[in-house]
């Protein structure tokens, strides 16, 4: 009895030894495996503050576009502020350097920066079915930007967002109001009346239209409204799918009108040589009285700095219609903006500061404050009444009213015809104004282009 007394306690002395052993070596597997945590957690800290670098091309370049450059910078600081270790490198170029060359070569060698300046359409087609760009529409999604910003359709391919427009523009004639004034002159609202006014502001002595044609564009941009009133809003977009021609008569009318007013010399001789950033100071000297332009020139005249004593004295008018009552035709886009490198996709870090870039700069605070200083037109979509409570200077109001007086609305011609077109185009219009060639000739070079550009489409 009494020996099976002791082995009971011996048992059970024994089971109590292995509890407690047991009991040890789990505290000890725990502090182990809590020990391993805290490392892995340490570590991975230590990466996130490590630094890494994005890269950003912008064209925020020279005197003009210094507010908005001023407003990326703000962008940029507060992104590396969210992002620790992040340094985003700035790298501005001309925005027709960038576009048509060092973008274009940096894509063929599939070697984009990071975020960089593209144009909508086509380029951003072009680069998204070549997988260049990164897929934002996830982005947008996770960030509730989806639905709040306007004019994704030139960056959308396959449905899928490739790129983000940085604002929206209008185009047509800023001029000189306190001259207006002191002549009784009045915004014209007819293509007749607008001749006629620069027929007055010619035998005063003085340039009607500012321009510049060294950049094949600009002139453009009044013989792409022209085109529009006479053969139809819809006229480009049909060259691309063949529909349309450039020989059709009304385009050709188009043309010869604007040679018309070149030859009257509603132009300043020489304006082929002429730089883009030199026709806004044609009507700042007080040389010219009105000129042709995108709506983001408003900066400009809002600038002490670089308009003198015309501060308060430019407004803005659409170019008119042909007859009294008929539509208003204007050109009205989003195709500035920016994209993204697909690389971006596989690099986290990478991936978290685009996704804060975005972040901090579609925001109403940015997109109200590019509005107010920059006069750039938001893509943000904000109540009417918060913009024009936003906005008290007059020459903003002027083309806040042209966007209101628009009743057809048509993407700029680049945005719609392929490279080769374009190129053969700005080619074509600045033989014209040198006076080399013909309207309907010229037409009938560019449209073999067309043809030939659309046999190798996809």
């Amino acid at each position: 009895m009494r020996n099976r007394f002791m082995l009971g306690l011996l048992l059970l002395f024994f089971v109590f030894a292995l509890t407690v052993a047991g009991c040890k070596r789990s505290i000890s597997n725990s502090n182990i495996v809590a020990g391993e945590k805290a490392a892995l957690m340490n570590r991975q800290t230590q990466l996130q503050d490590e630094p890494f670098e994005v890269t950003l091309r912008h064209t925020q370049v020279g005197e003009s576009k210094k507010f908005r450059l001023a407003i990326l910078k703000d962008v940029v600081q507060q992104t590396e502020a969210d992002i620790p270790g992040l340094k985003i490198r700035l790298d501005g170029v001309d925005s027709e350097v960038n576009r048509k060359e060092k973008l274009r070569g940096e894509m063929a060698a599939g070697k984009p920066p990071d975020i960089f300046d593209v144009f909508g359409s086509p380029d951003s087609d072009i680069y998204a079915r070549e997988g260049l760009l990164l897929d934002l529409t996830p982005i947008l999604e996770e960030l509730g930007l989806k639905n709040k910003i306007k004019g994704l359709e030139p960056y959308t391919h396959d449905g899928k967002i490739y790129g983000l427009p940085a604002g929206a523009s209008i185009e047509g004639f800023f001029y000189n109001k306190a001259y207006f004034e002191e002549k009784g002159l009045h915004v014209p609202r007819t293509l007749a009346e607008l001749e006629q006014l620069a027929e007055v502001i010619k035998a005063d002595g003085k340039i009607p239209f500012a321009q510049s044609s060294k950049e094949a564009w600009v002139p453009l941009m009044t013989t792409n409204n022209l085109w529009s009133y006479f053969a139809g809003s819809e006229v480009t977009s049909g060259f691309r799918s063949g529909q349309a021609k450039w020989t059709n008569p009304d385009v050709v009318k188009a043309f010869e009108k604007h040679q018309e007013w070149v030859e009257k010399g509603y132009y300043k001789p020489g304006e082929l040589a002429v730089e883009y950033i030199d026709m806004r100071n044609q009507i700042i000297s007080g040389e010219a009285i009105m000129m042709m332009d995108g709506s983001w020139a408003n900066s400009v005249f809002r600038d002490p700095v670089q308009a003198g004593e015309l501060i308060g004295k430019i407004g803005y008018f659409n170019m008119p219609p042909e007859a009294e009552g008929d539509p208003y035709i204007v050109m009205n886009d989003f195709n500035n903006g920016y994209g993204f490198s697909s690389a971006i996709a596989d690099d986290p870090r990478k991936l978290q500061a685009v996704k804060q870039f975005i972040q901090n700069f579609w925001t109403e605070e940015m997109q109200l404050r590019g509005l107010k200083e920059d006069g750039v037109l938001p893509a943000l979509i904000i109540d009417s009444e918060q913009l024009l409570d936003t906005v008290e200077d007059p020459l903003i109001k002027d083309i806040f009213n042209g966007v209101e007086q628009i009743d057809i609305s048509y993407p700029a011609y680049d945005a719609l015809v392929q490279t080769p077109v374009n190129e053969a185009l700005g080619l074509g219009i600045q033989q014209m104004i040198s006076g080399a060639v013909e309207p309907k000739t010229m037409l009938e070079a560019l449209e073999r282009t067309q043809d030939a550009a659309n046999a190798e489409l996809p």
